[in-house]
């Protein structure tokens, strides 16, 4: 870990800490005993091979001083993080960054519409099809075989070491789901029914969590976590949240990059290859600062998306526009035009 600041467990290196990876002591009101603890079998995640080129998004992610110092207070309390930013700032790869370096397993992912519910996060229960089954059999099915975890509650199974889930664009729920969440992310716990309610009969039922093919056991109905699960809550700020809701959260806002951290992004995710010769590389870089300056430019036209300059950058470099000999800087610029349309407009003629 860099000696930069010495309290951080998370330092945005966007790679993977060697060795052992113990984060410090809860909070005594933020302490939790859940169990049996879950001894996890990772699978491939779904989400992170998203790639430009080979290099994930966790990987490329360019994280402030301020997103560390906050990601860390929130480790450390054991606290969910309300990421609020505009569009393509990098919130959701926040999580990934998190999750990579932190050695944390694969990103449990929850995306949010308006018609999500507290219970589609926490569990799904297929009671019709258990009815179904059961009337074509002298036997009552097992429960657990109709029943399985969402993200939320696979997120809070009791593990030694929390999992990272991501709650994206929670603005776009329902009025009610914020304060839904306030119990669960306070108690770190959640009661299943259907499972409680023949809690003499079975103790323990195995389900599926949701990332997984590995059963997990339930006992007596109850999930309850051992490690708080690192929650990172995404926001385009389109709407206000509760103060209670707000109290619970470690509050962090993302800053539209600047000149600099642009140049950074664009290394990250494409960089400058060691094939090209040092009057191509300088060429290519001087495309590119040209291309950050229009992006910066044209912000103050309307909102624009980090991935938009990406797409601009990825289009012009090699000349991929053309008719195979030269590529008339007309129609460059044409291409650049569109790709760098401010998102509130949605007309052609731009």
């Amino acid at each position: 870990m860099p000696a930069t600041d010495s309290w951080h467990v998370y330092t945005g290196t966007g790679k993977p800490q060697e060795g052992e990876i113990n984060l410090p002591a809860p909070p005594s009101w933020r302490t939790f005993a859940g169990g049996p603890v879950v001894t996890w079998q990772f699978e491939e995640d779904s989400h992170s091979p998203r790639r430009l080129g080979d290099r994930g998004r966790g990987e490329t992610y360019q994280a402030s001083p301020e997103e560390v110092d906050l990601v860390n207070a929130a480790l450390y309390l054991r606290r969910p993080l309300l990421v609020t930013g505009g569009p393509g700032v990098g919130k959701s790869s926040l999580a990934y960054s998190v999750a990579r370096e932190l050695k944390l397993g694969p990103v449990l992912r929850w995306n949010i519409t308006s018609r999500a519910t507290l219970r589609d996060g926490l569990y799904q229960y297929d009671a019709i099809g258990r009815l179904q089954d059961a009337s074509l059999s002298k036997e009552a099915p097992d429960i657990g075989q109709y029943l399985r975890l969402g993200p939320l509650g696979t997120a809070l199974l009791p593990s030694q070491k929390p999992r990272v889930l991501l709650i994206d664009e929670i603005d776009k729920s329902d009025i009610d789901l914020p304060n839904d969440l306030l119990n669960v992310f306070e108690e770190g716990e959640f009661l299943i029914p259907e499972l409680f309610r023949l809690r003499q009969e079975h103790q323990e039922v195995a389900v599926l969590p949701a990332d997984s093919s590995h059963l997990v056991k339930i006992v007596e109905g109850r999930v309850r976590c051992h490690e708080f699960p690192f929650v990172v809550l995404t926001s385009n700020a389109e709407r206000e949240f509760s103060p209670p809701f707000l109290r619970r959260c470690v509050r962090l806002q993302i800053q539209k990059p600047d000149q600099v951290k642009l140049a950074m992004i664009l290394e990250a995710h494409m960089p400058l290859g060691d094939g090209l010769s040092s009057a191509q590389q300088e060429s290519a870089q001087s495309q590119r600062i040209e291309l950050i300056q229009q992006f910066l430019a044209r912000q103050n036209e309307g909102e624009l998306a980090t991935d938009q300059l990406m797409n601009a950058v990825f289009m012009i470099s090699g000349d991929l526009v053309g008719d195979g000999t030269e590529a008339p800087s007309e129609r460059k610029q044409t291409l650049i035009s569109r790709l760098l349309a401010p998102l509130s407009r949605s007309d052609v003629e731009l």
